[in-house]
């Protein structure tokens, strides 16, 4: 906690010192977290042959896991993100509308730190800087959905091919979802207010490009508020997680959420959709079913549910969509997210 209350350096050099001090010390304690987590289990005098002894070395060995990836992706993306402000983001999607634009406001959406939290405000911002209503949403649903953290933590826990997999779907995902919300013409279901401002257009902003410490200033502000924010969801992400590692039989999660099981995986987007936490709170549930033989399809549609469609979400766009079409955009992804699903249970 000492280190959250001293204050940052302001030259470069320091800066460098500072991080490859840090991530000595990063590497020290991410190569010994099984160490760790076997002699908290010893301490306490627990067997991890028992469920209880086997649930507490799951969170003992998944908390500093997660809170460590959380907190070296987040500095790493903060850095990153400096070079994709709103503005600078909205400049590279204004005016375009081939088909290669909408594979781009994908990546974007993939990159950029924007959420939810902050949908509405891009939201008409890109359509008063005259972007299609299609590419606008096909950056809205890889935004959340595409997440610097899910990709990092996904390769972690289970390797490249599943973070690969995930990344390639979630980029076709919001770009088929896009082309086919332009080919339906909805835009006289936007809100009366935003298609006024969208006639008016936008203002240029043009903002001054930050020094090396500035950006490294930015991405340990970034630490302390998203770690700040999140490490609650990862807590209680990681107790549920535990609880199902050691008490939940492998035949009954095999059952209902196995390869077998085809409506599981249609199931699973929709107790997904009205649910709300983030990848890093979801993630560890998801490792935990995982290992007792849930489908991984049927997992990270439900993952991808779960941050793509949340209900918090779908509340503060209706400010600027109306209700028809916020239920096709549900709709369409909802059901992107099922053949995704299905597509990660036969390539994986």
């Amino acid at each position: 906690m000492l280190a959250l209350r001293l204050s940052p350096p302001r030259h470069t050099s320091s800066w460098l010192a500072l991080i490859a001090f840090c991530t000595t010390l990063w590497i020290a304690a991410y190569s010994h977290l099984i160490a760790f987590a076997n002699w908290l289990i010893s301490l306490f005098g627990l067997d991890r042959t028992t469920h209880f002894g086997e649930a507490l070395h799951f969170f003992f060995y998944d908390t500093p896991k997660v809170l460590l990836l959380l907190t070296g992706v987040v500095f790493v993306m903060g850095i990153i993100h400096t070079f994709f402000t709103p503005e600078r983001t909205r400049a590279l999607l204004a005016g375009r509308a081939a088909s290669v634009n909408y594979l781009l406001a994908a990546l974007l959406g993939a990159v950029t730190p924007f959420c939810s939290c902050s949908a509405v405000p891009l939201f008409i911002g890109f359509l008063s800087a005259g972007v299609p209503l299609g590419i606008t949403l096909t950056f809205l649903i890889a935004a959340p959905m595409i997440d610097q953290i899910a990709i990092v933590m996904l390769f972690a826990m289970f390797g490249w091919k599943v973070a690969a997999l995930y990344f390639t779907f979630g980029i076709a995902l919001a770009v088929i979802a896009g082309m086919i919300l332009t080919r339906m013409n909805l835009e006289h279901l936007l809100e009366d207010w935003v298609l006024a401002i969208q006639k008016s257009g936008a203002l240029s902003i043009e903002m001054a490009t930050p020094t090396w410490p500035e950006r490294f200033a930015s991405a340990w502000a970034s630490v302390k508020e998203i770690v700040g924010r999140v490490w609650p969801y990862v807590m209680v992400g990681i107790a549920i997680g535990a609880g199902i590692h050691g008490y939940v039989p492998q035949e009954l999660m095999a059952t209902l959420m196995g390869k077998d099981a085809w409506w599981a995986v249609p199931a699973a987007v929709g107790i997904g959709v009205p649910m709300y936490t983030n990848t890093a709170g979801v993630i560890p549930i998801v490792e935990a079913l995982y290992g007792k033989g849930a489908a991984m399809g049927t997992l990270l549609a439900f993952m991808m549910s779960v941050v793509a469609l949340s209900l918090p979400e779908m509340i503060i766009l209706r400010k600027a969509l109306k209700v028809k079409l916020i239920a096709i955009y549900v709709g369409i992804v909802a059901s992107g997210i099922i053949v995704v699903g299905y597509l990660f249970n036969i390539v994986i």
